[in-house]
Order: C-alpha cells, then structure tokens, then sequence
C-alpha cells in the first residue's frame, strides 16, 4: 500500500494566491526584450511542469531549449507560414486577423519547443484513449508551466502555428515524438486585463452556465 503521509494544510492565503493566479493568467505576445532567464529560475518553472499529473504515470511532455538568435530566425518563417495559410483559411476575417499579434519568438527571453514523445506502450488509464490520455498529460504540464510563469510575473504565450511534420523535422525529433507548441517566455511591459482576444474583440468568453451540460432526466 502507498504511503499516505501528511497531509500539506493549504490555508486561506494560499489558496486565494492560487485562484487569483489562476484568473490573471494569460496567453502573451507582447514580450520585453532582454537576456536570457536565470538557469535556475528556468529550472523552477521546468520543475513545475514536471509535476504536471499523467495517466499511468507516462509523463509524456519533452522540452526543448530554442532560445538562440539562430533558432528564433529559423523558427519564425514556419510560424508565418502557418499564419497565412491560417489568414486564407479565414475567409472574410482575414485582414482581421493578420492585424492581431500572435507570437513573440523574436523578444521573448526564453523559446521552448513542447514535444509528446514516443509513445512508451503504457496502457494503464489509456486503453481505450491512448493519443487523447498522451495529449491531455501533456497540456498539462504547459498549464503548470503557465500558472508557474505568471506566479513569476512572467508571460507565456503558446504557440500552434506551424507545420508538425515540418518543425519535426527542423528539430531533430525521434520518430514518434510530436511538436504541438512553440512557447514564448519571459518579461513582458504588461499583462492584459483580459485576455487579448476578448480586449480585441475576437471572441469573447462564454459563461460558465453555457459550459455545464446535464444528464437526460430519468423520468
């Protein structure tokens, strides 16, 4: 049987300090430009997203270092590439869209590639869902990472526009192993009041309500 052990008290101050966290976390494009983060601050928010929870215990998150001035001039054509493709596939929002901000790979301090590994055969909570449980682990060390990040007063913004295939291969990866964000990291002017979709008129956020479905009634 495991070991229990104590349990942590988490007390009023903590648990505001985490759900304040929570609401003032957003996605960031607009970076401060400057050095590189402190290796071990790099290593705390590294931590933190190495405690994320995983089905089975598969831990399938991988992070790649990319905060090189090579890496970024590299990097941010396949980001444009996606974003035009993305502008045609719009339609009548395009121009809308092009005006919006979507990466900072250029200024922010740090750039992090998240990668899903090879798939290592765990079955344990993922029999029936294995590529969805694999996924869904691995988001969840980038939202550990974001809520690290902002408890940091740092920004993060999660970026998806690229070709997989082609930034698998610009990376290196084993076979197997999947891009599916380009993270920008570090100092930025400010944080937005509300997320920059929202404050741009984008889309806005719906309500809790609209988000809680019910079972059909027995009777």
């Amino acid at each position: 049987m495991a070991d229990i052990g104590r349990d942590p008290h988490i007390d009023d101050d903590e648990r505001a300090a985490l759900y304040r966290i929570i609401a003032l976390r957003r996605d960031c494009r607009h970076f401060t430009p400057g050095p590189p983060l402190p290796d071990d601050q790099l290593e705390r928010l590294l931590q933190a997203a190495h405690q994320a929870p995983s089905v089975g215990l598969m831990q399938p998150w991988r992070f790649m270092r990319l905060s090189t001035p090579d890496w970024r001039a590299r990097l941010a054509p396949l980001v444009e590439a996606e974003r035009q493709a993305t502008a045609q596939a719009l339609g009548e929002r395009a121009a809308e869209f092009l005006r919006l901000k979507v990466e900072g790979i250029r200024d922010c301090a740090e750039l992090l590639a998240v990668i899903l590994a090879p798939d290592d055969g765990t079955v344990f909570g993922r029999r029936s869902m294995p590529a969805e449980m694999a996924w869904a682990s691995a988001a969840c060390a980038v939202q550990n990472l974001w809520l690290a990040a902002r408890a940091e007063n740092l920004g993060l913004g999660w970026v998806s526009m690229f070709d997989p295939d082609t930034l698998a291969r610009e990376l290196g990866l084993p076979d197997g192993a999947k891009p599916f964000g380009l993270l920008c990291l570090g100092p930025v002017p400010a944080f937005y009041e509300s997320p920059m979709l929202e404050q741009l008129g984008w889309r806005q956020r719906a309500p809790l309500r609209d988000m809680l479905w019910h079972p059909p009634s027995d009777s």
